[in-house]
């Protein structure tokens, strides 16, 4: 019965990384349900409140890692709030309708689409916006992988 759990635990953790590329699926939800159903069909005895501590601190960096990359590609290339918004969108939107680049042209044309429409940038410009829109993603699917990583591996450390 305990290899079946720590199964279904390993697939939490799978899915949690699957989310990563695709942001509908909550990462953060996977890993953490990986958590709860190890301590409620196993043991919660070895993890300790600096255990739960420092998990809920990666758990707040992982809701902000995503948010501060995006933030930060736009930004620094002159992208305004709406190219935030408009790439969030393009992340979300994107992969279902296109479906396997839709994961990469969604928020590189959410930004650009928003910089075009809402403040009326030129196509070079928003286009430029677009492509940090994109590169604020990628460091941040780097980022909460990296994460997530290590989240896992304390796990581990603390339940074997």
């Amino acid at each position: 019965m305990e290899l079946l759990i720590w199964i279904i635990v390993i697939c939490c953790f799978i899915i949690s990384f699957v989310g990563l590329i695709y942001p509908i699926i909550p990462s953060v939800l996977f890993i953490v349900a990986g958590f709860l159903i190890y301590g409620f069909l196993i043991s919660f005895e070895q993890f300790s409140t600096l255990f739960w501590m420092i998990q809920g601190t990666f758990v707040l960096l992982l809701f902000g890692a995503d948010y501060a990359a995006n933030l930060i590609g736009v930004k620094k290339l002159g992208g305004s709030q709406a190219a935030v918004w408009g790439s969030t969108v393009g992340l979300l939107v994107g992969p279902f309708v296109i479906p396997v680049a839709g994961i990469i042209l969604g928020p590189f044309l959410g930004a650009v689409i928003a910089e075009l429409v809402v403040h009326k940038k030129n196509v070079k410009e928003a286009t430029k916006i677009g492509l940090g829109s994109l590169f604020g993603f990628l460091s941040g699917v780097v980022a909460k992988g990296f994460i997530q990583f290590i989240m896992i591996i304390y796990f581990l450390f603390t339940a074997l």
